[in-house]
């Protein structure tokens, strides 16, 4: 290879390399451009090779065989070499554009420097040739060495031609640890109204590309600072944060980085309701939705047992019952958060901070201790139970399998057959349900 790339896998480089000089060969321009040549420059793992060209789409797929007509209309053309995907897209500039979010129309071009001047940061307006000359009209290279995230030209422009870009802004900034330059950020701040045009589904990919990143709590104080999120189309009011709550969100990191979206709910003082509605706006899925709000059941329910004067063992009575109504993950996920908030921080009576203190050093081992953590695992079914009372079924027997399952998870009754058994003879002899 004519550029040794020190951070994208070899064989990638070599085939995005194969698909350059097949342009060059037939007597068009073509360069590596954005992304992989900023994140090549700042030692950060290049995961995909988007190329640019002089070369039509039509010219494109004329030369290369294996190719899929992904974006005609914008330029685009994937070329398959090797079993990689490459996105190769011709010069072009932008007119003007719709709902502040996409151009209407697009103009090829034969030149670059056109190209990479409707780009929306300096770092991304870079490209490099196949023999490792970089093309770099704007100081994107000066600007990542000295970490600044700075618009190509005026950043009322790029930001009124694309609202998305001022999220894109701080979630550079965040992710890079960049400062951000002082136009451009002017610049945000001045058109931050715009974001009531954009889908909060793009919200939502910015949003957790930065919250998955090393210095969320960066972000998030750009978004606090800025009151961007305050016009987004389901919009969060940034004062209402703890933002005290935010010091660990760093150290909540592999499996456990949705656990930095419960964190921020949890620093906004967000029930589970107003967490789960706000959640559906921002269009996050079933799955993260119920594992994030999860957390903030757990929390409702710990705060309140905690503000009773119970001992020692109805803590444990308590807490079992918190884990069999939300759920084993929820009630761990909650005890890795309670590790990275600082102590004390709920507004809680002397003795309540005492007990909450208890549950979060012996919760683990009470979560351990449960032999059952739901009604499946019982050693007697709903059928059985009727059998036994020979009763016809209803809500009793709903209420009735439940009171097994907690009295055995707390360890009241033994699970075996005999033992609830008897049990269930007992608590329909005395009409208990």
């Amino acid at each position: 290879m004519v550029v040794h790339w020190t951070q994208a896998d070899d064989e990638m480089a070599k085939q995005s390399e194969k698909v350059l000089q097949r342009l060059n060969e037939e007597g068009f321009k073509a360069y590596w451009v954005g992304g992989c040549v900023r994140d090549e420059l700042l030692g950060r793992a290049v995961d995909d090779m988007d190329i640019t060209t002089s070369a039509s789409p039509e010219q494109v797929m004329g030369i290369f065989d294996d190719c899929i007509p992904t974006g005609l209309q914008h330029g685009t053309v994937t070329v398959r070499s090797g079993g990689y995907y490459f996105e190769v897209t011709t010069f072009r500039t932008e007119s003007e554009y719709q709902d502040n979010r996409r151009p209407s129309a697009v103009q090829f071009v034969q030149n670059i420097q056109e190209d990479l001047q409707r780009r929306d940061f300096t770092m991304n307006a870079l490209a490099m040739h196949v023999d490792g000359t970089i093309v770099d009209p704007f100081g994107g290279q000066l600007d990542i060495k000295q970490g600044l995230v700075r618009c190509v030209g005026l950043a009322v422009e790029r930001f009124g031609e694309d609202a998305l870009r001022m999220l894109r802004c701080i979630r550079f900034a965040s992710v890079f640890d960049f400062s951000i330059a002082y136009n451009t950020w002017k610049g945000l701040v001045n058109q931050r109204e715009l974001l009531q045009h954009i889908a909060m589904e793009r919200v939502r990919t910015e949003m957790v590309k930065m919250m998955a990143g090393p210095h969320p709590q960066k972000g998030l104080e750009l978004l606090f600072r800025s009151k961007a999120l305050e016009y987004v189309k389901a919009p969060v009011d940034s004062n209402r944060f703890n933002k005290e709550l935010l010091v660990g969100l760093e150290h909540l990191t592999g499996e456990h980085v949705l656990l930095r979206w419960s964190c921020v709910l949890l620093a906004g003082r967000y029930t589970r309701e107003e967490a789960d509605k706000l959640l559906r706006q921002w269009t996050f899925s079933n799955e993260h939705r119920v594992r994030i709000t999860g957390v903030l059941q757990v929390e409702e329910l710990v705060t309140t047992f905690v503000e009773q004067r119970v001992d020692d063992n109805l803590l444990r009575e308590n807490w079992i019952v918190t884990v069999l109504s939300c759920g084993a993950q929820a009630a761990n996920d909650w005890l890795i958060l309670q590790k990275q908030l600082p102590q004390k921080w709920r507004d809680s009576s002397e003795r309540a901070h005492e007990q909450m203190a208890k549950v979060q050093t012996h919760a683990a081992s009470w979560s351990k201790s449960m032999p059952v953590h739901e009604i499946k695992e019982l050693q007697i079914t709903g059928e059985q139970v009727l059998q036994l009372v020979e009763r016809k079924g209803g809500p009793w027997l709903g209420q009735l399998m439940k009171h097994l399952l907690k009295e055995t998870a707390i360890g009241n009754i033994m699970n075996q057959y005999e033992a609830l058994c008897t049990e269930v003879k007992r608590v329909t002899a005395n009409d208990q349900v």
